[in-house]
């Protein structure tokens, strides 16, 4: 349910397309990739061979891969966001004190995009590395940012990308989302209770900035059959606190 442009530019999307089978091939022969994308090998070899050139592609004998000039652009993509260097602090903070995994998460064009992560030695290792993108109804973060967003930009967000279920817990019901995200509200925060990942629940509050608007939630991650109903309640304190200081920083920095 994307939006495509009304004159995309087919050389430009074309040098994504190989860029992305890169990386879901892993890297791959100059062949792989034409098979992949049922191009002709000449047309992907001049890609490829422009991209190498200009540093987004190395190639190591006969294989393709993507290279590390992406980090380059993906750390200053994130050092734009004022909220990553207020909130990373505190999101250690989470990680070490709920013994947990911490995240940190912003929406950018209708989905969530995780900026942070921390997690303590005997968490379990999640999915939820910096970069990685998800639909916001089916996590704890992304309802916690929705909960709070214009209704017309919910919607607008809704139409766009849908409700697909992740697991058989999503929530996929325009009204039954519409509901969850007004008991978001009246209790000031949100749950995912095994809505993204089978065996995991996350607990999330908002992250405003001083004009009251959303910018971003963090939130706690952990084992469902871990988190009982004492342990969320010491996970929402440490997750009020990290709030706080947050929103403080961010209103006097």
């Amino acid at each position: 349910m994307t939006r495509e442009s009304k004159t995309p530019v087919r050389t430009t999307a074309r040098s994504f397309d190989i860029i992305e089978t890169l990386r879901y091939l892993d890297g791959a022969r100059l062949t792989e990739v034409a098979d992949h994308l049922d191009l002709p090998d000449s047309t992907v070899h001049n890609h490829l061979t422009t991209l190498v050139q200009r540093g987004y592609v190395v190639r190591n004998e006969n294989t393709y891969r993507i290279s590390l000039r992406f980090l380059e652009f993906g750390e200053y993509a994130r050092s734009r966001r004022k909220i990553y260097e207020v909130a990373r602090p505190e999101v250690d903070k989470l990680a070490a004190e709920t013994e947990e995994s911490a995240n940190l998460l912003v929406e950018e064009d209708g989905r969530g995009v995780y900026v942070y992560n921390a997690q303590a030695g005997d968490a379990i290792p999640l999915d939820t590395h910096p970069g990685k993108h998800v639909s916001l109804h089916a996590t704890a973060l992304g309802k916690a940012i929705l909960a709070y967003l214009p209704e017309s930009r919910v919607e607008e967000i809704l139409d766009r990308r849908g409700l697909p279920a992740r697991t058989p817990k999503t929530i996929v019901d325009r009204e039954d989302l519409f509901a969850e995200l007004k008991a978001v509200r009246e209790r000031g925060y949100a749950v995912d209770d095994e809505e993204r990942v089978r065996g995991v629940q996350c607990t999330a509050v908002a992250i405003k900035n001083e004009n009251g608007q959303v910018i971003g939630a963090i939130s706690v991650s952990g084992p469902a059959s871990r988190i009982d109903g004492d342990l969320r309640e010491r996970l929402l304190n440490d997750l009020r606190r990290a709030k706080n200081i947050i929103e403080l920083k961010l209103a006097h920095s």
